[in-house]
């Protein structure tokens, strides 16, 4: 680090407020340079005939950790943001009319799981163990720590070989339940976050305790009223956001970041440069024309990565009180979850099944659609564009969402007839709108030789003054992850030099430009 106090942050997605929010708490001059119309990133929205779809994260769990990130700069999250606690959580679905209502109420639980199969209650008291020690390990001890030094993950090996994190959580949901639709409901989570539960490691058994001890929340205003709260914090502090501001390159001199150049050639000048977007543009491109010690191309091939995405976004009209058994997170599973598993994330196939998460935000929220009607979002998580006979959306698209939609006409029939707008994000989209390297949903997949050190590190070692923050790094994708990473910056980065002769703002943006 030089004397400049000026920082830039790439990229205005929650990872990127949140690390534009620590800069600022700790003195830098920060400008905040993001390619879409409105801050957010993948949790922004787009507003469209009266209906209002939140792109991306639907679910805030671990309320806490902005509430960290808002106390350490000087405010109130709960002031700023209006966080509902849902119950219940989600419901479950099986073909065969199975259903699983999680809550955070043990007891309620336990009647669900006893519900499915009687004689398994004692595993899930067993497996509720198991998540909290891997909480106390995984959350506590590692999430918001720095992770860049080997020594860091070599330290933890003997605890990881204890709680058995070489398994799957799949296999460890297996070891616990006999039945298969219950190893189902206690593994799934990891596709929240983009990764395959049938690799991923056990660790991420610490959902069930995070969201028994600490709730599954809505925010009023979808995500993106969150990411609208962090913005007015960041420019409180003085800090500067430009829309529509795309970088092209990250510039290196001497081994230090110097500033970056906007697509169509503006230059900006700062001594800080942290990064939100994909670990893998961000190597790849950003730094395209700066030898790499480690995040080489043919590296970054090498790596899995998470999902795709296929979401279809709609709006529906007079359905208020339609479909009452439909609340507000729905799981829908297809006939298969191994065998889907299996095609998604390790054959590239598309399969002709599928399973669904079916969100419908009206029914806490009455500001995502016009008065009387819904606001949904379906997603199915499908294979990324990386695979040899990737899938051509182009042609499939009209396809898929035909199959879709069937699915959809058995849990809330005629809906096709009260449709009023609708909007379609394919894994195309994701590459498009997000850079995200092969349109992957949540980046680099969270195996366990592909997180903490072996994950991009917050900071950098291609370059002096240049770190890392969201999906693609430490800790990984979800929403406590990407706002965790800026935590883990604010214990990285000292507090902005005090510097005497610090040049006098020369453009609007706070950056002196070429």
């Amino acid at each position: 680090m030089t004397g400049d106090a000026r920082a830039i942050v790439i990229g205005a997605g929650l990872g990127g407020l949140a690390a534009a929010m620590r800069l600022g708490a700790k003195g830098y001059a920060v400008t905040v340079l993001d390619r879409l119309d409105k801050a957010g990133g993948r949790g922004s929205s787009i507003t469209q005939d009266g209906h209002r779809f939140d792109l991306g994260p639907t679910i805030v769990t671990v309320p806490q950790v902005f509430e960290k990130l808002w106390e350490a700069c000087g405010r109130d999250f709960h002031k700023d943001v209006d966080l509902r606690a849902l119950d219940p959580f989600y419901e479950v679905r099986w073909p065969d009319g199975t259903r699983f209502e999680a809550s955070g109420d043990e007891v309620r639980m336990e009647a669900e799981v006893a519900k499915i199969a009687p004689g398994e209650v004692a595993g899930y008291r067993k497996f509720l163990k198991d998540s909290r020690a891997r909480y106390v390990v995984g959350f506590e001890g590692m999430v918001a720590e720095p992770m860049h030094r080997l020594w860091d993950t070599i330290k933890v090996l003997p605890t990881f070989a204890t709680l058995r994190a070489d398994q799957s959580i799949y296999r460890l949901a297996a070891r616990r339940f006999r039945d298969e639709k219950l190893r189902m409901a206690f593994s799934f989570h990891p596709l929240f976050i983009g990764g395959d539960p049938m690799h991923v490691t056990s660790m991420y058994a610490l959902v069930a305790h995070l969201e028994k001890e600490f709730g599954v929340h809505y925010a009023m205003g979808g995500v993106q009223a969150i990411a609208d709260a962090m913005a007015r914090a960041v420019r409180a502090q003085g800090g500067v956001i430009r829309q529509g501001a795309e970088v092209d390159e990250i510039h290196v001199e001497n081994g230090a970041v110097t500033g970056v150049t906007l697509v169509g050639g503006e230059r900006l000048h700062a001594g800080l440069v942290v990064s939100n977007a994909d670990a893998g543009h961000t190597y790849d491109h950003l730094l395209r024309n700066h030898r790499k010690r480690r995040w080489t191309a043919a590296k970054l091939r090498r790596r899995r990565w998470s999902m795709g995405l296929y979401v279809w976004y709609f709006g529906t009209k007079g359905t208020k009180g339609m479909w009452p058994d439909l609340g507000h997170h729905t799981i829908l599973n297809g006939p298969r979850f191994k065998g889907l598993l299996r095609d998604i994330f390790m054959r590239g196939k598309l399969a002709d099944d599928m399973s669904l998460y079916v969100h419908r935000p009206s029914v806490t929220d009455p500001s995502v659609a016009p008065e009387g009607d819904d606001t949904f979002y379906v997603l199915s998580p499908v294979p990324h564009l990386g695979w040899k006979n990737a899938v051509d959306w182009t042609h499939e698209e009209p396809v898929y969402r035909e199959r879709i939609a069937r699915v959809l006409e058995g849990v809330m029939p005629g809906f096709r007839e009260r449709m009023s707008t609708e909007l379609v994000f394919t894994p195309e989209t994701f590459r498009d709108r997000y850079l995200s390297p092969y349109g992957a949903g949540f980046s680099i997949e969270p195996r366990i030789l592909q997180s903490a050190w072996c994950r991009p590190h917050n900071v950098s070692e291609e370059a002096r003054g240049l770190y890392l923050v969201g999906a693609g790094t430490h800790p990984g994708a979800g929403l406590p992850g990407v706002v965790s990473s800026a935590e883990v910056l604010g214990k990285l980065v000292p507090d902005a030099p005090v510097v005497a002769d610090q040049p006098v703002r020369e453009d609007p943006h706070g950056m002196a430009a070429e």
